[in-house]
């Protein structure tokens, strides 16, 4: 059976049916019009008899990332046609394109801050995102996001997209970060599935080094100070879980040198050939020793000692790191 929720599916389903219904009434019965009914109704009926998301030639679940894609499908990835499997591949393809192409520039100085992050995602396309956004003047302030939505793969990533479209959207309002990040997450629980949710950290920050910031169930950030590491847990649940949540936001100030640290849990959760976790610690402790470093060799050192640490063990989840030092 699907595991994303028959609700979900049902509701896609219907949804599509009356699509198709209102194009016949306004444009007559056509033949394509005609067979889409009958697959939507083929499926429906599937739904019902509780064999909706069976694969029809090997009877195993089919993965429900593509049921989200395409709740029409009948067969899995492994039973895709030569020719299927070519479009599902050139399909993923230009969505990794379209990823990539989203992504701000790598190295970014502005206002006294010096900004630097790694994205790597699993496979061809990620459930992590991130996102620079330099407000225009007077206020000028540097809006950051990192994000990590569940689950992998294309599912996640279309989620992905919607999250940066609504943060890109919602950067041009003022308001208060608290605020905002509350009807992002209205946004996002109109428009995701049940069961699934992001982890958020969105932060603003000024030219004096003042800045406020959420952290929406995400991993610890990391306040690398002159006097050590400071851990900033999270501070609200994460978007999607429920409708009406708070997101008290954290007022920082980081002085010339002091570094602001965050990442998604590909880095943390990376393991080396006992089972071991990098973790937290680890990583506090090692950035600590390094806590001089501009911003891009940072970042670079600490993926070095990640790869040190995981000696070649294959990673199990997207991996993003963003780093934001106080220059001046």
């Amino acid at each position: 059976m699907a595991t994303v929720g028959d609700s979900y599916f049902e509701q896609q389903l219907t949804a599509r049916r009356e699509r198709l219904a209102a194009v016949a009434a306004h444009n007559g019965v056509h033949e394509e019009v005609a067979r889409l009914v009958a697959e939507v109704d083929a499926a429906l009926d599937r739904l019902h008899n509780g064999t909706y998301g069976i694969c029809e030639q090997c009877h195993e679940p089919i993965e429900a990332e593509g049921l989200v894609v395409d709740p029409l499908r009948r067969i899995c990835l492994e039973h895709l046609t030569p020719g299927e499997a070519r479009g599902l591949e050139a399909d993923l393809e230009m969505a990794a394109r379209i990823q990539r192409a989203l992504l701000p520039p790598q190295n970014l100085s502005v206002h006294g801050w010096e900004v630097h992050y790694h994205y790597e995602p699993l496979g061809l396309v990620s459930g992590d995102f991130c996102d620079l956004i330099v407000a225009a003047p007077p206020a000028g302030e540097l809006f950051f996001l990192l994000g990590d939505v569940s689950g992998k793969g294309v599912a996640a990533s279309l989620l992905m997209s919607n999250l940066h479209a609504m943060f890109r959207s919602l950067a041009t309002v003022e308001q208060p970060l608290d605020q905002m990040m509350a009807l992002a997450n209205r946004l996002f629980c109109q428009s995701t599935i049940s069961g699934q949710f992001a982890t958020l950290v969105a932060g603003r920050a000024d030219r004096q080094g003042r800045m406020e910031v959420v952290s929406a169930g995400h991993p610890p950030m990391l306040l690398l100070g002159s006097s050590g590491v400071r851990r900033i847990d999270s501070s609200g649940l994460p978007l999607g879980m429920f409708r009406e949540t708070q997101f008290p936001a954290q007022s920082l100030e980081l002085h010339a040198g002091e570094t602001l640290l965050f990442y998604s849990d590909g880095v943390t959760e990376a393991r080396n050939p006992a089972g071991e976790e990098f973790g937290v610690e680890r990583l506090a402790q090692f950035s600590s020793r390094h806590r001089g470093h501009s911003a891009e060799k940072l970042v670079g050192s600490c993926l070095g000692e990640l790869r040190a640490f995981s000696a070649g063990q294959p990673r199990g989840d997207d991996l993003t790191l963003m780093v934001l030092r106080r220059a001046a």
